[in-house]
């Protein structure tokens, strides 16, 4: 792995770590919320269409890859649904270790889909870094009542966000990050808006706080986070986008210290450490399978 995409990935990683910050400061509907971000997001990348390049590449583009991509938006707005539904009913740190366990499905459809194999160190920095999330989320996870079902809609979450990537990872190889981003979020902020719409949710009267959050998620949790994951899937497997992920967590406890008050425990501290063991040892593994097989 080149020096630069780890550097991404950690920028990356950080900007996507405020998202569950932004998400508790919301005073909107789940729906709602899900759109602007996509709405936002898809509004940026679409101002990039200046460009006569990506105008003749989204032309050029086969009804298929279209259709493609579009669908993957709709998987985007699924995970989003799921997610943010989840954090009404369990707290930011349980949604967020439940959501970054993708890791896990990310190797298995890696090996069924992309024929993708990994060292026994690899996978031990892979379930390192796992254990280092429920270390973090463990006195947080609730086995009963209200919060298993919002520990539940963050697994299935997990999974959806998995797939999204794995389309990303499948079109990419072709595709520009802005033209794949504009049909991605397009259909995405399209979906939710629709879903706004049956459930005749208010989508105008939100405090100036909402609104700044709405484009804080669209700009530094979407276009710095997601979308930077996006332009790095062209390079790096899905797996090894799931594994740097995990970081979120790390981000989040720190920013849910600074912004929401919630004490760092000495476990968290602990799992940080296990978290960031397991990519390193995920990273290193990675890069001597890959210089052995060249």
């Amino acid at each position: 792995m080149k020096f630069i995409h780890i550097l991404l990935l950690i920028v990356g990683v950080l900007a996507l770590s405020s998202s569950a910050i932004f998400v508790k400061v919301v005073d909107a509907p789940v729906e709602v919320t899900a759109f602007y971000r996509m709405f936002i997001a898809f509004i940026i990348m679409l101002l990039m269409m200046i460009r006569r390049d990506y105008r003749s590449e989204l032309r050029s583009l086969s009804n298929k890859a279209k259709i493609i991509m579009s669908v993957s938006g709709i998987v985007l707005a699924v995970h989003y649904l799921l997610w943010f539904e989840s954090l009404q009913y369990t707290s930011v740190a349980s949604s967020t270790v439940i959501v970054t366990l993708q890791p896990i499905f990310a190797v298995i459809g890696g090996y069924y889909i992309f024929r993708e194999r990994y060292s026994i160190r690899a996978l031990s920095g892979v379930l390192l870094a796992v254990i280092g999330c429920i270390v973090i989320g463990y006195n947080d996870l609730k086995l009963s009542g209200i919060a298993l079902y919002g520990d539940l809609l963050a697994f299935i979450a997990a999974l959806v966000i998995t797939v999204y990537f794995y389309v990303g990872q499948y079109v990419r190889v072709s595709t520009s990050l802005v033209v794949y981003s504009i049909l991605s979020y397009g259909s995405s902020a399209l979906t939710l808006l629709l879903i706004n719409i049956l459930r005749g949710n208010n989508m105008l009267s939100f405090s100036a706080t909402t609104w700044m959050a709405f484009i804080g998620l669209a700009v530094f949790a979407t276009i710095m986070g997601q979308s930077l994951f996006n332009y790095l899937i062209k390079w790096l497997s899905t797996t090894v986008i799931s594994m740097s992920i995990l970081g979120e967590v790390v981000g989040t406890v720190i920013l849910s210290y600074l912004f929401l008050g919630e004490f760092i425990r000495l476990s968290q501290l602990i799992g940080i450490g296990i978290i960031l063991l397991g990519q390193v040892l995920f990273i290193i593994a990675t890069n001597r399978d890959n210089e052995s097989k060249s």
